[in-house]
């Protein structure tokens, strides 16, 4: 019961499911992790309530989920068609969780210009 109704509500856009690995059994199970489609929803559901990690990483998300696959990573947040790993985080976040990760990289919060494998989260609201 709780599968379909988690279902139901990605159907609507309201939720994003995410798991480990897509494949085989996996997709017949629970997800992982549930974050809201949007992080405007988090401000109107629970404004004083926010956690501004949980606000990047849905915004990745609400921005990468419409053409690419997504899936959790072991090594950092996210892994996009199963290829590149990306953490999301703010501008103090080290790279030091993706150091032994090929195709990595750090999508930072509160800086203007990136650098090597190091992105402003702010540019992932171009891809639509």
């Amino acid at each position: 019961m709780l599968v379909q109704s988690i279902k139901i509500l990605e159907r609507a856009g309201l939720v994003n499911e995410l798991y480990r690995d897509n494949s085989g059994i996996g997709v017949l199970t629970k997800p992982k992790k549930l974050y809201l489609n949007n992080s405007n929803l988090m401000f109107a559901l629970a404004k004083d309530n926010t956690n501004i990690g949980n606000v990047r990483e849905t915004f990745f998300l609400n921005r990468s989920k419409g053409l690419h696959e997504i899936n959790l990573s072991e090594a950092a947040d996210f892994v996009i068609d199963k290829s590149y790993t990306f953490e999301i985080g703010g501008k103090n976040k080290a790279k030091k969780q993706i150091l032994s990760t090929e195709n990595a990289f750090v999508a930072k919060d509160g800086i203007e210009i990136g650098f090597g494998n190091i992105i402003p989260v702010w540019l992932f609201g171009f891809m639509y």
